[in-house]
């Protein structure tokens, strides 16, 4: 994925484009509002995600943030000291996707920019999305949130439906931990992994098809399809 970090501290930029490209990412280093604008014209740039700093030298971060939002539908994620909850109000009012306060952690970040990219992804192509998913003999509806297995209705709670439904939309994909409770739970990593292990293993029993999702050790889960 193509990144566009905006951000006028070159120490600072060049340690965290270090860290997203060891993850994949080919990123494109803006020092200020008007570099970022210009590398965002015309909309066909291909960028995944913007990380918009707010202490820029020549223009307010928020106006920056309104400025791309009138431009390009492209998910901003605004990455900032400033903590007070008024100034996250006012940056997800101008349109940014996501709010990351100073200091953050690493794995937090990269698991809300891959959260923003699948949501704006999501709804980018919900037109033709499918709305059923079939994987041997699980049938997940999503609309209505209902699932069956070989044509018996499985209940599942809110968020095991919501794990599901994430990891059965790409299956074979490997999902990081990180980026798993980032999607399902809205929250960070940090002190929520237990849960994470107590609803995997909810489903599995549930379905009563331990192997469908597969654990890989040391990064997360992924949906083994079925046969049949």
């Amino acid at each position: 994925m193509r990144l566009l970090l905006v951000e006028d501290d070159n120490h600072v930029a060049a340690a965290l484009s270090a860290v997203l490209a060891r993850h994949g990412f080919d990123v494109t280093h803006a020092r200020s509002g008007e570099e970022a604008l210009q590398a965002l014209v015309p909309e066909v740039d291909g960028f995944g995600v913007v990380l918009l700093d707010l202490g820029l030298p020549d223009q307010d971060g928020y106006e920056v943030c309104g400025k791309i939002r009138k431009r390009t539908s492209t998910p901003v994620i605004m990455v900032t000291a400033r903590s007070d909850v008024r100034s996250r109000i006012h940056g997800l009012n101008l349109g940014a996707d996501d709010y990351v306060v100073k200091p953050y952690d690493t794995g937090e970040l990269l698991a809300r920019i891959h959260a923003v990219s699948r949501r704006t992804s999501h709804e980018d192509t919900s037109s033709g999305i499918e709305t059923e998913l079939r994987l041997g003999p699980v049938h997940i509806e999503l609309p209505t949130r209902r699932v069956s297995v070989d044509g018996t209705v499985i209940q599942l709670t809110r968020k095991e439906f919501d794990l599901l439904a994430l990891l059965a939309q790409r299956p074979g994909v490997v999902f990081r931990r990180e980026q798993i409770i980032s999607e399902v739970w809205q929250t960070s990593w940090e002190g929520t992994g237990r849960t994470l292990e107590v609803h995997v293993a909810s489903l599995r029993a549930k379905l009563r098809m331990p192997a469908l999702i597969e654990t890989v050790r040391g990064v997360g889960y992924r949906l083994v399809a079925p046969a049949g």
